[in-house]
């Protein structure tokens, strides 16, 4: 029998998290409203009820599991994880609680996974990388190992555990040693879960599940989900239930999906299986619901039909299954042949409207999953950084600041498009609740999130793209990982901009002074990488010579320790401040290591700059810093010859100009020496054609931030004459980058406001020429670049 509706348990007001269901009477879930509840039923035949209400604090609840009954707690205990990093212990009984019993104090970060043991250890997964064992409610083991944030966690017994990670791994451990790494998923490992005489199942973002023995040999793989996976379970008979982003719960059996039980809510966050075979899910519409193959437990027939209806009404982008030609599309007749495999999508025309069905293999029907629509706004759209959007909203973050920019489509998840702003404009996450309702109450009445484009809240970055996209309006420091090629730094970004105040108005932008900054780092993966390629060129005798030498690699360490702290707890920094001995080693290393293997230590360069007390300190002075950063990154040979970057080239371009952008901070002597002038002359022949969108966007930064520190201090008429004629040509040449135009036009109202206030005006040629320019700009449709050229004409 096929597996269908049986209970929907209605109560929590946000997306239901986690789920667990250790018996036929009991469930517990864990939702973004901040409470989890356990429900209860005395009996099959009764409905579940909620039993306890549990409420820790005002943070998200991300993870639940259950500790059996004993004579302290009757009823059991719920387990509970969220953004508060505590892992609390309740008592269930029948009441609203707040106090937990116990609270697990141990964890720096989002606490995103749990699981017990037959006999009560607890092991908690999270965001700080690490998983934690608790015995007693007591720690006794720290699992440390994993490069990026622990999502999965699964106590074999007392003694033995796996845990998955962001870093696309899984690692066995016996007590606290790491015992094995398991590899081949491609993106994220998101859940774990036992398989009887096999091993365990992993689901990932890369969509596909893998069966592993223990021994770390892949059984099998099962493809079918269209998007991230989330959550598995087993059931009794030893099939696979598995939840994701593509709205569905797949039940597999011997390798096969055996069916596809669709959802009408974009997320299945999560999947648990009762003892009886029942499947609980969890989903962003906020409720609970169970189904089952047994036809004495189906909810009634207008309880079935009134679900039917309600995924059938839902509506489905055209951006999610592509462009679509009614003309070509078949009627209702096509559905009368079955379809070939579970989760096959046909579209039909259905008079004026484009219906999308998919393929039910277990009752062998086609079943109605949505209507087809263009994007709200469609013939309307905005564009932003070369996007089309169905909104893009000013958002103020302070007064006097310049507005920035919250694209959103209608299809998306609000919750995705809020993380995503957030991190793009370097925004803490805990401001995620507050964007979100801005943007539900600037879109009242439009039907949110019916597409599948996205990104996911409770990953911090979690979908790796595999090319740099544009940083969103300054300040702005979203960076693509080099290491990778794709994946997204994850470092705690600093400084953190106040909570954005998100009105509509524009208030005067220049002179705007705030520096950008490019501190966002992983500065872990930096530094495995680094030792990495120094300890390959080690092993190769015609390259022995270039590794690091010991007292460099002393000093190099110096400083990642400097940095893992000063980016991850920069309220207890204890260490002293970088400075000129960190940056010669920088130079020297330089020097010696190939191209192709540079990235890492200009990386270093990047923070060092950041970061450094007095890079002044290096003999020669910031001259010499910089000119071996230039070097490095190949930049007189690139441009020279005016050829295409090799990959190397390219990431070594833009971390030079990131580095560059640093230098230039609140305090920094421009009017010392002559590196600010060199830095100019260098750039001054950049080959702006060849350059990417990230690369221009740094070099904008760079004009942006030496303007804002013109504003307080002077510099020589020389050195300011090369910063107009810089910005004059990358607005010239820029025709596709409104971010590029926006921080460089900003930089030049900067200049001129500054040079206003002394008595200097513009140059006379470069102030006819300025003009000439802004008249050319590209139609870009950003009010801002609008009002920033109205302010420069006023000041011209």
């Amino acid at each position: 029998m096929p597996y269908k509706l049986s209970a929907t348990l209605s109560a929590h007001s946000s997306d239901v998290r986690a789920v667990a269901s250790p018996t036929e009477s009991i469930i517990l879930s864990a939702s973004r409203d901040s409470t989890a509840i356990s429900w209860k039923r005395p009996s099959p035949t009764v409905p579940f009820t909620p039993s306890s209400i549990l409420r820790a604090g005002s943070k998200y609840i991300n993870a639940v599991q259950y500790i059996s009954p004993s004579p302290e707690a009757p009823q059991g205990y719920a387990v509970v994880g969220g953004q508060d990093t505590v892992v609390n212990i309740f008592a269930l009984g029948p009441a609203q609680k707040e106090d937990p019993e116990y609270s697990l104090v141990g964890h720096t970060d989002n606490v995103c996974a749990l699981d017990i043991s037959q006999s009560g250890t607890i092991i908690s997964g999270s965001w700080d990388k690490t998983a934690k064992v608790w015995k007693q409610f007591q720690l006794v083991y720290d699992l440390k190992g994993h490069q990026q944030a622990v999502w999965g966690v699964i106590a074999i017994d007392d003694e033995q555990f796996l845990t998955a990670s962001a870093d696309k791994t899984i690692k066995y451990w016996v007590q606290h040693k790491m015992m094995r790494t398991y590899e081949g998923h491609k993106d994220a490992v998101r859940g774990l879960t036992l398989i009887p005489d096999i091993g365990f199942a992993s689901c990932s973002n890369d969509s596909e599940i893998r069966v592993w023995t223990m021994q770390g040999d892949v059984v099998y793989t099962l493809s079918g989900h269209t998007s991230f996976v989330y959550s598995l379970s087993v059931l009794p008979n030893g099939g696979i239930v598995s939840g994701g982003e593509d709205r569905s719960v797949r039940v597999w059996q011997d390798g096969e999906c055996v069916q596809m039980i669709i959802h009408p809510a974009i997320s299945v966050w999560a999947v648990s299986t009762m003892p009886n075979g029942d499947i609980v899910s969890g989903c962003s519409d906020g409720i609970v619901r169970v189904f089952s193959e047994s036809e004495d437990r189906w909810a009634s027939a207008a309880e079935l039909k009134a679900l039917e209806d309600h995924i059938a009404s839902q509506t489905i982008s055209s951006q999610q299954v592509g462009d679509v030609k009614k003309t070509d599309l078949p009627g209702p007749d096509a559905l009368l042949h079955p379809g070939k495999k579970p989760g096959e999508v046909k579209m039909i025309r259905n008079g004026d409207l484009v219906e999308a069905h998919q393929w039910d293999s277990a009752t062998s029907n086609w079943q109605k999953v949505g209507d087809v629509v263009d994007a709200v706004g469609s013939g309307r759209k905005q564009l932003f950084n070369g996007k089309e959007y169905d909104y893009v909203f000013d958002v103020d973050v302070q007064e006097g600041a310049p507005p920035l920019k919250l694209p959103f489509n209608a299809s998306e998840n609000p919750y995705a498009a809020a993380q995503r702003f957030l991190e793009q404009n370097d925004l803490s996450l805990n401001y995620i609740d507050e964007v979100v309702k801005f943007i539900e109450k600037n879109t009242a009445g439009v039907n949110l999130g019916a597409g599948n484009e996205y990104v996911d809240p409770y990953t911090g970055a979690s979908r790796y793209q595999t090319a740099a996209t544009s940083a969103a309006p300054a300040p702005s420091t979203a960076y693509m990982d080099p290491f990778t090629g794709a994946a997204r730094y994850s470092g705690t970004p600093v400084p953190t901009p106040p909570v954005p105040s998100v009105s509509p108005s524009a208030p005067k932008i220049i002179p705007y002074p705030k520096f950008v900054s490019f501190k966002q780092a992983n500065v872990s993966a930096m530094q495995t990488k680094l030792y990495q390629f120094d300890e390959a060129l080690r092993n190769e005798i015609s390259t022995a010579t270039l590794a690091m030498y010991p007292e460099e690699l002393e000093i190099v360490e110096e400083a990642f320790t400097y940095l893992s702290q000063v980016t991850s707890t920069p309220s207890q920094l204890s260490l002293p401040p970088l400075g000129g001995t960190h940056a010669e080693a920088i130079i020297q290393i330089l020097e010696r290591w190939p191209a192709s293997q540079r990235f890492p230590m200009m990386d270093l360069s990047r923070l060092v700059a950041a970061y450094c007390a007095d890079a002044s300190a290096v003999p020669g002075g910031r001259e010499r810093f910089l000119a071996s950063l230039f070097k490095a990154s190949d930049w007189t040979e690139v441009r020279s010859h005016g050829k295409a970057m090799s990959k190397a080239q390219e990431t070594n371009i833009l971390l030079l100009f990131r580095t560059v952008a640093n230098c230039f901070q609140e305090g920094t002597p421009v009017n010392e020496g002559q590196w600010v002038a060199q830095v100019f002359e260098a750039l001054s022949h950049a080959p702006y054609t060849l350059l990417t969108k990230v690369q221009r966007v740094a070099l904008a930064t760079i004009l942006f931030n030496f303007s804002c520190a013109y504003l307080t201090t002077s510099v020589a008429r020389d050195v300011v004459n090369q910063h107009t004629g810089l910005a004059l040509q990358l607005l010239r040449s820029n025709t596709d980058d409104a971010e590029v135009t926006y921080r460089t036009l900003v930089a030049l109202g900067n200049v001129i406001y500054a040079g206003n206030t002394r008595g200097i005006s513009l140059d006379p040629t470069q102030s006819a020429e300025l003009q000439t320019v802004m008249s050319a700009l590209p139609a870009f449709p950003d009010d801002r670049i609008r009002n920033v050229v109205d302010e420069i004409r006023a000041l011209l």
